[in-house]
Order: structure tokens, then sequence, then C-alpha cells
């Protein structure tokens, strides 16, 4: 049972959108009031929305039908970390720590227990309030599935059936004009997203963070195609992968983000570098984009959301907070915040898919 001084929870959610995120808030909204009785309100804007006070009240009506809606309905923001948060102070901004506003808002409303749904960044401050005292839960969610205790976080799958489908699509493309095609993916630095989906959708070459790629490899797998009677290829690219001895690609930077730096492009400059070497096939570069993130959630995604939201409520009745719910050997369970924070989990270049996907013929460029 959940102790009896605990009457009220709120809600944010942090960091880029995912498909799964409704499905979280309403298991936690429906679950918190059907089995406690308690009292909710989701702070909207993530962490901007605690700074400022704007929340909207979460119950039965507020939630109903969203569970197969993509994004949130809280809105969210990857901009705004309240430990180092711009302010502006004599006309001139500058960044200080404005947490004890947060702090200050949240005594006010009377919350007993704020659970954050977000990716490194977002529970890193998570954390962050769990120090200072706050009673946090914490959510795991990406659709790059490099958060590290958790076997997948929700969004994920959605994302590489997104991708499978794009490859799907581009086959047909490529097979018809015996054009390469590459596919860029995101992912950030690990290359879950490229590995899953290239591996469903038969691709010929898939290029990961974790494996450094060469250039000539890559070109002579094409070859090797030809002499098989195959005159096309698809590669799929994950946005943080780089050659032997390169660099990721940047897109921008964002100053004003915990997360600064934006990957992306790599496809084309894959294009660039291979047009000198390859000159009997044109090659084209599709950058999956945004895509992969928006849209509702698949059937798996809307149980591991439900089973996360569910799970968040289960810790606050046991009493763990500071913790993140999270999946472990197909089971729900949890970690402490602590541990989390900084750890990636990253594809196991000799691990059990890398050696599959070698296994049906895939080349990583290596």
């Amino acid at each position: 049972m959940i102790d009896p001084k605990i009457k009220k929870i709120a809600i944010l959610t942090g960091g880029g959108d995912c498909p799964g995120l409704n499905a979280v808030i309403r298991a936690i909204t429906k679950t918190a009031i059907l089995k406690h009785n308690l009292e909710l309100i989701g702070y909207r804007f993530g962490y901007r929305g605690l700074y400022l006070n704007d929340f909207i009240k979460l119950d039965m009506a507020a939630v109903s039908g969203i569970q197969h809606i993509g994004g949130t309905i809280l809105y969210s923001s990857n901009k705004d970390n309240l430990f180092d948060y711009e302010v502006e102070e004599n006309g001139k901004k500058i960044k200080k720590d404005m947490s004890h506003v947060a702090i200050e808002n949240l005594k006010k409303e009377s919350v007993d227990v704020l659970i954050i749904i977000g990716g490194d960044g977002t529970l890193t401050s998570a954390r962050d309030f769990a120090r200072k005292g706050i009673r946090v839960i914490g959510v795991p969610k990406t659709i790059d599935n490099d958060l590290d205790y958790t076997e997948y976080t929700f969004g994920f799958m959605t994302a590489i059936n997104i991708a499978t489908e794009a490859i799907d699509r581009l086959h047909t493309t490529a097979e018809s004009h015996h054009r390469i095609m590459i596919l860029e993916v995101m992912g950030r630095n690990a290359g879950w997203i490229a590995l899953h989906s290239g591996i469903a959708g038969t691709a010929d070459v898939i290029l990961i963070p974790e494996i450094p790629y060469d250039i000539n490899k890559i070109a002579e797998k094409f070859k090797d195609r030809e002499k098989r009677g195959k005159l096309f290829s698809i590669v799929v690219i994950a946005e943080g992968a780089k050659a032997i001895g390169g660099e990721a690609v940047i897109h921008r930077i964002v100053k004003d983000s915990p997360d600064p730096i934006r990957l992306g492009g790599v496809g084309f400059k894959l294009a660039m570098d291979l047009e000198p070497i390859v000159t009997d096939h044109e090659i084209r570069t599709t950058v999956l984009g945004h895509i992969q993130r928006g849209g509702s959630p698949s059937t798996f995604d809307r149980i591991l959301s439900t089973r996360y939201g569910v799970a968040a409520i289960e810790l606050i009745e046991e009493n763990h907070f500071g913790n993140m719910v999270c999946l472990q050997n197909e089971k729900m369970t949890h970690v402490h915040l602590e541990n989390i924070i900084g750890r990636q989990k990253l594809v196991d270049p000799q691990g059990e898919l890398v050696k599959i996907a070698r296994n049906v013929g895939i080349s990583f460029g290596d």
C-alpha cells in the first residue's frame, strides 16, 4: 500500500517526443486513481512547466482514448535544465541553478511524488532533484534504446518498425533502377535502430557507431553482389556512424540544450565518399529523421508503456524513490537513478545480433 501521507502525484515528460508517452501517462493516471484514489497533475512542456508552475489536472477523462496517440498530451522540451537555466538579470541573460523555484512550486501544489519520463538528460535532472530530497520516480524513454539497465525502452519497437518499412520501400526503387540506396536512421551513439531494422529489412550493409567502417570494404561488398547478379544494394547507416579514424557528422549545435550536439548528415557524406569509387551506380540517400519517432505506438510499445506506467506506481507503493523502472529478463524491476546516469547501452560488436547479421551476409564495412 501507498503511504497514506501521499495524496498527490505530478508527471512530466522531457526530451524528444516518443511513441508510447501517452500510454505511460494513461497507465500512471488510471492506476493511481483506480487503485489508490490519488490526485494527479501533469506539468506542461517538461521542466519548463515545473519552473513556470504550468500544469493541467489529470483524471480519467483527461487520459481517455490517448493510448494509441503519438506524442505527449503534456507536451515536452529538450532544452530546459533547471539546474543550469537561462534567466534574465539586469538586462542580461545568464544561466543559473533555478531548481529551488521548481521545488517551491511542488510544495505550493502539495505534490508528494514527481514521476519524470525521459531519456538520459531528463533523468539526470531527476537524479538531481532526488538529491535535493524530492521523491522522484523515473521512467526510461528513448527510441534509441541506449539507456543502460533496461532491455527495451518504449518507442524503440515503433521506430524499428518504421525504419524496416522504409527499407522495404527503398528495395523496390533500388532494384528497379539498379541503384545503391542509403537510409540514415537515428540512434545517436548507439546502433540499435540500424542493426535491428537492417537485419529485418535485409539490408546489404549496416553501419553503426560501434563498428567504424572502411569505405573500400563497403565498395567491395557492392562488387561482390554484382558478381552474383545483384545490381543494387541497400545500406542502413546510423546517424552516429563514422569511418575508421573519422568523427561523427554533426548536423548542428543547439546551445541552449542540455544535450547540444545534434548528429545527422552521415548518409550524404557516405554517398559523396562512395561516388568516386563506385562509378557504375547511382547513389541515393534518404534521411528518415523525425518520422521514426512520430505517429502511433506499436502494439509492443503500447503494452510496454502500460507496464512502465503501472510499475511506476508500484515503486511508490514500495517507497523506492530515486529509482527508475526498468525491464530485465522480461520482468519489471527498478534501478537507482545514481547508477544509470552517463551510462549508455551500446551494441556489442561481438554480440549475437552482429554475428547473426554477418552469418547471413550483411557487411559492417569492416
